[in-house]
């Protein structure tokens, strides 16, 4: 796969313009009549206009030069539909077994490429400009590395979440350092090769864990690790953290385990008691209105959580979104022993996610402060 020459994409997002660089987290805000502008420079094939060359170089260091701006700039077209994220799994397979893991039955399942191809189109329709690739784990997917290069051709940003158990193949390296995500995201399961096998039921996973990690640092790729403790590792949490650290500048720690996407308690059993922690209080988001996850069977659904009614975008295409928002609004409204509640407003726990608990038998302690 050739590697595509555009460094930078200019994109309506939300209602506003930015200007973004495949590979870093931060863009540069810019005016409509600016895209206007950048829309017909592209299109007449005549350098950037000096406005850009000048924030280019400022925000990251990047000077094009005098070069056609069609060759360094990928313009984004309009969307009328307002999704700016996506989070897609590309397939619920993973070549560990975790027990804390919310996706459940880890069945090698996903969508062939043609139609894989098709989703990823009607999502750059739909005008989403950031996307998470995950699973299960993506990277062992057969069809990753031409769904990662698609979605990066197309121009979105892309982040991977991974196990890092592929990242040291010298083929996923060349797909990675060619076509650089935004960010890679990661997760810590043991400080030690006998917790951190353990906890994955894997032998010789702490090895790829680490062996990966190093890979992708040595070959400058943006890290994000999360801390993930639970009962089983909990007696190694200074020490996680300290790794995470020592490889990452962004590190996010998570000791709230979920019930599975399908209502099974597996997880919820992994928690470890003394590093649950008050939350803060959940005032509505912005899931199904801006942002949407998608199964590996190209089912559209407000969120990771938020599962019920899900749209089939293949049959349905990009004007099926058009249902999400309302979908989502009722997904949120609070129901049964929720709707008269007197500390609503301090909830830390969205109804859906309330909904998974009770259908996993969770003690109320663990999601509910009535409790």
């Amino acid at each position: 796969m050739p590697a595509p020459t555009h460094q930078l994409i200019a994109s309506p997002f939300l209602g506003e313009y930015l200007v973004v660089r495949p590979g870093h987290e931060s863009g540069v805000k810019i005016k409509a009549h600016h895209y206007i502008e950048l829309r017909q420079a592209a299109s007449a094939g005549i350098p950037l206009p000096e406005w850009l060359l000048g924030a280019a170089a400022r925000r990251w260091g990047l000077h094009l030069g005098d070069r056609p701006s069609s060759e360094v700039l990928l313009i984004r077209d309009p969307s009328p539909y307002g999704h700016g994220r996506a989070s897609y799994e590309v397939n619920n397979g993973c070549n560990w077994a975790c027990t804390h893991c919310v996706y459940g039955d880890k069945r090698h399942e996903g969508l062939a490429w043609e139609a894989r191809e098709r989703l990823l189109r009607i999502l750059r329709d739909a005008g989403v400009l950031w996307i998470e690739l995950g699973g299960g784990e993506c990277t062992i997917d057969k069809h990753f590395p031409e769904t990662y290069a698609l979605a990066y051709d197309l121009g979105m940003m892309v982040e991977i979440l991974t196990n890092g158990s592929t990242l040291f193949r010298p083929r996923m390296l060349d797909l990675l350092t060619a076509r650089r995500p935004y960010r890679i995201t990661m997760s810590i399961y043991g400080a030690t090769e006998a917790t951190f096998d353990g906890f994955t039921q894997r032998r010789g996973a702490y090895k790829k864990f680490m062996r990966g990690l190093g890979a992708a640092r040595e070959a400058g790729l943006p890290l994000s690790l999360s801390v993930v403790i639970t009962r089983e590792n909990a007696h190694e949490a200074p020490a996680m953290r300290a790794l995470a650290h020592r490889f990452a500048s962004r590190v996010r720690e998570y000791s709230h385990m979920s019930p599975s996407f399908s209502g099974t308690a597996e997880p919820l059993a992994q928690q470890a008691p003394e590093y649950l922690h008050n939350r803060t209080p959940f005032t509505g988001c912005d899931a199904g209105h801006t942002s949407l996850n998608v199964s590996p069977f190209g089912l559209a659904s407000v969120c990771k959580v938020s599962r019920d009614h899900p749209i089939p975008l293949l049959k349905e295409g990009v004007a099926g979104l058009s249902r999400l928002g309302e979908i989502a609004d009722r997904a949120l409204q609070r129901h049964s022993g929720c709707s008269g509640c007197t500390l609503q407003k301090t909830c830390t726990t969205c109804m859906p996610l309330v909904t998974l608990y009770r259908k996993a038998g969770s003690p109320r302690d663990r999601y509910c402060q009535w409790a």
